[in-house]
């Protein structure tokens, strides 16, 4: 599984000069029509299995949607103009900025999902249990389907009856907006676990946390058992370790059990919760961002390769349930002056978290070294792509030249890098990438600290070692390095591949041919192109 996650509002906007903290009128909002049949293709072209659709289901705002039956938000709990699109507005309905048509927004989902299918992806969305917006009101529910919070009593801190929590104290926002007109009496509890009436701006103030009681249970069920319906094919459940591990338990069987095929990954960061939320909680991936993910960036930073070793050794009872990625919508851009300054420093650790055995995922626009330096209003100048604006991004922007995908607009570096992008994640569809085994060789190479080597070997009973194998070095250093490989015995015991005096193998990323021994007794002595690496097959 390979996900290209994408930003929805911002994928199709054109327009190249926005005004920070622009309204829409302004800046422009792309939208589900702009995932042509052409850009899908493309996506799919790039090594893509699944496409990741961030911000679809309706969340707070400022533009006013009122006209077409959609109560507006108060501006002073809303996080930019455009919002958060992890603060739900209706579980039932879809983000009207998304839409050509607003009244037709549905529908114009359901196409997207049919051509999405077409092109050859899977399609997932996001579900976000833990916290709504503060004005949460589904206008588009099913008919007898209960609001969140519409019975609760609000006379009670606490009920498991209770959809929210409630405090004793009307709430402020003093803190944030000395002149606020929102007023919500009783204050509800803060979406990051804040139970207090003053939030303050670092808090999710935007949002209420949700109480999972019996009442609750049923009511985020039914929401994830409708979009299923909807021909989805999985989600990515927002701060899934934020919501207690039973729900998940007692969930998730029911949605498997009506659609088999449908998958769940789970956006936990505490690594002694991981085996509960997998084993009972039935998540099928987590992100692996507190390891791998901090642990390349601290490499490409100039920590030891060493350190890569322990990082995955420490999941490797659930390797397969991992989800790899170098770049998210929560993270900075790896080319940001904030994170590497260069999109090409990052290119090692695309190699090693891309080809370890694990599904991978890109955030839209890093193939093209985007780098999320633009002041767009309430994200600021930060490193990230905003999520809360109304915006464009430029690589992506030029990348699409109004639908024509013809690469006329990217600079030379760009095409160079989406091209590497795209040889390497071709090859995770290769059966060795796919399904072979893995083998560290760090252990019998202490001397590498800015190089990291592994082996993908194939599980299947292939004649001879040519096509059994592919050795995978890469090099962190700003320096071209020839190093010397040490293979031990152990590889060619554990995987029955035999040794040779040479062997003939190709370089995946450039296509040439080398000759090299592949044996126990004498070190393989390779030259790594900086800041890069090489695949042998």
């Amino acid at each position: 599984m390979t996900i290209y996650q994408v930003f929805t509002r911002l994928f199709g906007n054109d327009k190249e000069h926005c005004v920070p903290f622009g309204t829409k009128q302004q800046n422009g909002c792309g939208t589900m029509q702009d995932f042509t049949a052409k850009a899908l293709e493309q996506i799919r072209a790039l090594g893509c299995t699944h496409i990741w659709y961030t911000g679809i289901i309706e969340h707070a705002s400022k533009t006013d949607y009122s006209a077409y039956g959609i109560p507006k938000d108060n501006p002073d709990v809303v996080k930019g103009e455009a919002g958060s699109p992890y603060a739900i507005r209706d579980y039932y309905d879809v983000d009207p900025d998304l839409a050509k048509d607003p009244k037709k927004r549905i529908h114009e989902f359901e196409l997207l999902v049919e051509r999405t299918h077409r092109a050859g992806l899977k399609v997932i969305i996001d579900f976000v249990p833990n916290h709504v917006a503060r004005q949460y009101h589904s206008d588009a529910k099913p008919e007898g389907v209960r609001d969140l919070g519409e019975d609760d009593d609000t006379s009670l801190p606490y009920s498991p009856d209770n959809n929210f929590y409630y405090l004793s104290e009307p709430l402020c926002l003093d803190n944030i907006l000395p002149d606020s007109t929102y007023r919500e009496v009783p204050a509800k509890a803060t979406g990051n676990d804040q139970f207090t009436s003053m939030p303050t701006r670092n808090d999710w103030y935007e949002t209420v946390k949700l109480n999972y009681g019996p009442d609750t249970y049923r009511k985020m069920l039914h929401i994830l058992l409708y979009w299923a319906a909807k021909g989805i094919d999985g989600f990515r459940c927002d701060m899934a370790e934020m919501v207690p591990v039973e729900f998940w338990e007692w969930a998730l069987p029911q949605v498997k059990e009506c659609y088999p095929d449908i998958i769940f990954i789970a956006e936990v960061y505490n690594p002694s919760l991981y085996r509960d939320y997998i084993h009972r909680g039935h998540f099928d991936y987590l992100y692996d961002k507190v390891g791998l993910y901090d642990t390349l960036l601290n490499v490409c930073r100039g920590q030891s390769t060493q350190s890569i070793t322990g990082c995955w050794q420490s999941v490797d009872d659930i390797r397969g349930k991992m989800l790899n990625f170098l770049e998210n919508h929560d993270e900075q851009r790896l080319a940001s002056d904030f994170l590497l300054g260069d999109a090409t420093k990052a290119l090692p650790a695309l190699l090693v978290s891309s080809l370890m055995p694990c599904p991978f995922m890109l955030y839209f626009g890093q193939e093209l070294g985007e780098r999320g330096m633009d002041a767009e209003g309430f994200s600021g100048k930060d490193g990230r792509t905003t999520i809360f604006d109304y915006w464009s991004v430029p690589t992506i922007r030029r990348w699409r030249n109004k639908g024509r995908f013809d690469g006329k607009l990217l600079t030379d570096e760009e095409l160079f890098l989406q091209k590497v992008y795209q040889s390497i994640l071709l090859l995770r569809e290769q059966p060795l990438f796919a399904d072979g085994g893995f083998y560290d060789l760090m252990y019998v190479n202490p001397h590498l600290n800015r190089q990291y080597a592994f082996i993908r070997h194939s599980k299947l009973p292939l004649k001879g070692a040519r096509g059994a194998f592919s050795l995978i070095i890469a090099n962190f250093s700003d320096q071209e390095e020839t190093i010397s490989l040490n293979i031990p015995k152990h590889f060619f015991e554990f995987t029955g591949i035999k040794e040779k005096a040479k062997l003939s193998l190709t370089n995946a990323l450039n296509g040439k041919k080398l000759s090299v021994p592949f044996n126990s007794s004498e070190p393989l002595v390779l030259t790594i192109p900086s800041n890069f690496g090489i695949v042998l097959i």
